[in-house]
């Protein structure tokens, strides 16, 4: 009769570190869950902000206004334009 007793106790014991390592592991996979998520809204708000600055930045005009202001280019007219003759090949 006490051989089973001690039995049961035994498997009492490793049942409840069982539970305990159970209970443990499922607190750090919430916890790093957790993270994740506020990760991946944080990747979602840059990657919105990054569309954002695509299409302000690939605006024509704002190209224009760019090419203009800094780069000092101006269009090209056709009093500007030259033409080239190609050689003929004989």
């Amino acid at each position: 009769m006490t051989k089973i007793n001690i039995a049961l106790g035994l498997s009492l014991i490793v049942c409840a570190l069982l539970l305990i390592n159970s209970q443990y592991q499922a607190r750090r996979l919430f916890f790093e869950l957790e993270r994740e998520q506020g990760l991946s809204k944080q990747y979602e708000t840059e990657w919105t902000q990054l569309r954002l600055d695509q299409s302000i930045y690939g605006k024509t005009s704002r190209i224009e206004s760019v090419a203009r202001t800094e780069l000092n280019m101006v269009p090209v007219t056709p009093d500007r334009t030259q033409f080239l003759k190609a050689a003929e090949i004989k």
